[in-house]
């Protein structure tokens, strides 16, 4: 499993049983403690709700088919609605971001690099942060995500455009060889991985200055939904994605459709050749009847 899985389990799992020590006297406890404790976490995001109730549910569902149990206690606690709906930056607010990072410094240069190779690709952060050098082959202008990073588990090389290539080379340059190929690409000046909460800090520095609220994941929706709007194709972009089916896909296509649907009332050729008063009416309107007539 994904590491960050691994890390959902060993938290949420012990975290219920420090809470409730005493919830395996009988099976009827242990379902009162998971009612009550699912209760009092209804004001939590519904992200966070979810990925409680799925660390316990897998690990009840586990002891049921160990015998240790006879039901799952989680069942009847409901998944709370999640807003999965692409949230997509406007093109001119991007196009501050990218001027913001100080290409001087190591840590703005990582952070460009960053953001132009997540707008040119779409990868997910926590892909990002895995990949090492030989990853790359800039010569060809291609990145693979392997395996051993991508969410999917699933390996799939993408394209990079120039500037992107041009960005990690200059990453890369700046690194001290003693760091090899074992150190990620995108990582912090000492060497360390980027974590995900250290980058999401310092997307939260960048949209300060620009007034502009734009999350790390915000990026990829951006890139998808820009893809399309340029011309992409569907199925393109779910493997450039990653997406194991079009249900994630659908949902930028969606947006897009509705913005070809803006487009199209505005610049239809009929708003000019067809004017108002020459365009059919209504068949099931009746006509107005004029006054004093029969």
């Amino acid at each position: 499993m994904a590491e960050r899985t691994l890390k959902d389990y060993t938290t949420h799992v012990p975290r219920f049983f420090a809470r409730y020590p005493n919830c395996t006297a009988s099976q009827e406890d242990l379902q009162r403690a998971c009612f009550d404790y699912f209760a009092q976490a209804g004001k939590l995001a519904p992200a966070t709700f979810n990925t409680r109730r799925k660390c316990l549910k897998a690990f009840f569902a586990w002891l049921v088919q160990e015998g240790k149990l006879d039901f799952n206690p989680v069942d009847k606690i409901a998944k709370r609605r999640e807003d999965n709906t692409p949230r997509a930056v406007p093109e001119a607010v991007l196009e501050k971001l990218l001027s913001l990072p100080d290409k001087k410094s190591f840590a703005g240069l990582r952070d460009y690099a960053l953001l132009v190779f997540t707008l040119d690709t779409g990868i997910r952060p926590s892909e990002a942060a895995g990949l090492l050098p030989p990853d790359f082959n800039l010569p060809a202008h291609e990145v693979t995500i392997p395996a051993r990073v991508a969410k999917t588990r699933v390996s799939r090389t993408l394209p990079l455009m120039p500037v992107t290539v041009q960005a990690i080379r200059k990453l890369l340059a700046a690194r001290p060889e003693s760091w090899g190929d074992k150190t990620p690409v995108f990582c912090t000046v000492d060497g360390r991985p980027l974590s995900r909460q250290q980058w999401a800090k310092r997307m939260k520095e960048y949209t300060q200055e620009l007034g502009y609220k734009v999350r790390p994941y915000d990026l990829r929706h951006s890139f998808a939904v820009m893809y399309l709007r340029h011309g992409g194709h569907a199925f393109g972009l779910q493997r450039t994605l990653g997406h194991t089916t079009m249900t994630m896909t659908r949902r930028y296509v969606e947006l897009t459709k509705q913005d070809l649907k803006d487009q199209h009332a505005i610049a239809s050729p009929l708003n000019v050749l067809l004017p108002k008063k020459e365009r059919a009416k209504n068949p099931r309107r009746k006509p107005k009847r004029k006054k004093g007539g029969k």
